[in-house]
């Protein structure tokens, strides 16, 4: 396992903080090897399996990461990409990479989910009573 209970429960903790008062979602995705050629093609590929693309405002994102490959990936629904771009992905990539190559993981994954829940929040805040949460927070492990 890529993360003990204490850093799952932290990440956890920061995909449902980085979701209130948004409509926008974010998962995370975790196995052991990339089975595609291009890691962004998998992300695609979980985003589908897993009906991400169902949400209301086409806001979620995956955070995608094969442990043993050494890959990753960040794949959002056309509605947060169109708002943010491919230059707010890139940073968000770099920065991640930083945090793994200094084998701080649950780190760098909290710091990136808060900022894309900043820029969820910014294009998408969650206007009306209840905040209904579209996609479950917990990790998946494939």
């Amino acid at each position: 396992m890529l993360f003990s209970k204490a850093e799952e429960l932290h990440i956890v903790e920061a995909i449902r903080v980085a979701e209130e008062g948004t409509s926008g979602e974010i998962r995370l995705f975790i196995e052991d090897f990339c089975l595609r050629d291009h890691p962004l093609e998998r992300a695609e590929e979980i985003f589908q399996l897993h009906g991400m693309y169902h949400t209301q405002g086409r806001n979620a994102v995956l955070i995608y990461l094969a442990e043993k490959s050494r890959h990753f990936a960040l794949w959002g629904d056309t509605g947060i990409h169109e708002r943010v771009g491919f230059q707010f992905w890139e940073a968000e990539k770099r920065l991640l990479r930083e945090h793994l190559l200094r084998d701080e993981a649950a780190e760098g994954l909290c710091q990136v989910i808060r900022l894309i829940g900043e820029q969820l929040h910014r294009n998408f805040p969650f206007e009306g009573t209840q905040n209904e949460n579209q996609l479950p927070d917990d990790i998946i492990y494939g």
